[in-house]
């Protein structure tokens, strides 16, 4: 049987002692801007899946992404190692390392919010100098004479 509070309490204890570990005691220089966002353990405890993003060293600076990989595939055995250490469970979980797409999915979907914002600006400059095609108020009233009925 799956506990699903027990995966997720083991899942935030093993980001938080990868994190730690990945600032504190792994002195590897890829893993500089490694930040983790995210731990996903599997129903039996066996596997744990981790999310990261790598941050540049500037802003304008695109981040190394295959050398945050790779810092991170070598020091997964010493992670793990400190995970077993730090969680007391029967059997270590195998630590899986995958990059975090959410920050590009959420720039991507803000310029796409900017572009509409832009469509939208313009569509209110076209309506804002518009006249109406008709009349200005096309619907009848029951104050009209026209004698229809």
């Amino acid at each position: 049987m799956v506990d699903h509070a027990r995966a997720a309490r083991l899942a935030k204890r093993i980001s938080t002692i990868v994190a730690s570990a990945i600032h504190s005691e792994i002195k590897d220089p890829r893993l500089e801007g490694v930040t983790i966002t995210d731990c996903r353990v599997t129903g039996d405890l066996h596997d744990a899946t981790l999310f990261y993003t790598v941050m540049g060293p500037a802003v304008d600076v695109e981040p190394d992404y295959d050398g945050a990989a790779a810092g991170l595939a070598a020091a997964t055995g010493a992670l793990r190692s400190l995970v077993g250490a730090g969680t007391g469970v029967r059997f270590t979980p195998t630590l899986r390392f995958e990059l975090d797409t959410v920050p590009d999915a959420t720039r991507a979907m803000e310029e796409l919010l900017a572009r509409a914002r832009a469509q939208d600006e313009l569509v209110a400059r076209a309506a804002k100098d518009a006249t109406p095609a008709g009349e200005a108020d096309p619907y009848r009233h029951d104050d009209d004479d026209d004698g229809d009925e």
